[in-house]
């Protein structure tokens, strides 16, 4: 078991990657600090099924992008799961929809800026005075914070972009503290993210130009999350790690 005992906070972390990040986590031996946000039946089936497996696990209803929010989830998790965090996980995020430059204005970009970036930042500052020497943190970045993504994505690419720009500052700025900080870039992971936002011909176009011909799942995400966070990754630190099956390269 990579992280038994850990105390590991998921930022969305109830439906889709974020599930089976949690799932992955719990079954490598961590204790769980999970939030979400608009997912009530989700994080019910969730709890019960770590209640089950026995794994200790907190799952609180909160919006990342506040403070308040963030620092009672972190807080909880400190209270209730040793006094310590060891690792963080920042799944939150999304699309919000699909908008072009003449379609957008300033409250749309703000609040998908806000939605990718700003929750990070705030979770991240809120974690890591709970740190020590040995701790990780994994961000969700994308492929299109590389490639500038699929129509009507500007908002989105652009603020994954910065997600990999902020991981790779962390790094240096918590690195002498022994404290790791990475990003995750998914490519076209079958979730209800491109369920919702992707058609099925584009869907099938990039699967078949992908090297592998086919989309990633949750679960090899998860696998993933699992070893940035362990000590078998204990020198990587500012990588953003791309995970599309050979679609594109960094």
């Amino acid at each position: 078991m990579k992280l038994k005992d850990k105390v590991v906070v998921v930022t969305g972390g109830v439906r889709d990657i974020g599930r089976a990040v949690s799932l992955k986590l719990a079954a490598e031996g961590a204790k769980l600090a999970i939030n979400y946000y608009g997912s009530e039946e989700q994080a019910l089936s969730l709890r019960q099924e770590l209640a089950a497996s026995g794994t200790h696990a907190v799952i609180l209803k909160g919006d990342m992008t506040k403070q308040s929010d963030v620092d009672q989830l972190v807080n909880q998790a400190v209270d209730e799961l040793g006094g310590k965090i060891d690792g963080l996980v920042n799944v939150v995020g999304g699309l919000v929809q699909r908008k072009t430059l003449d379609e957008m204005d300033e409250e749309f970009f703000d609040k998908v800026v806000k939605l990718n970036l700003n929750s990070t930042f705030l979770s991240v500052k809120a974690v890591t005075p709970h740190m020590s020497e040995g701790s990780s943190i994994l961000n969700f970045a994308s492929q299109a914070g590389r490639d500038g993504g699929g129509p009507g994505a500007s908002a989105y690419a652009t603020s994954k972009g910065a997600v990999m720009t902020f991981t790779r500052a962390m790094a240096k700025e918590l690195g002498p503290k022994g404290i790791r900080v990475n990003s995750l870039c998914p490519g076209m992971i079958s979730t209800t993210f491109h369920d919702t936002f992707t058609k099925d011909e584009v869907r099938s176009n990039v699967a078949n130009g992908t090297p592998l011909r086919r989309e990633g799942n949750s679960e090899e995400v998860a696998d993933t999350v699992s070893y940035m966070l362990s000590d078998e990754a204990s020198f990587l630190s500012g990588v953003n790690l791309d995970i599309n099956g050979g679609l594109i390269f960094s």
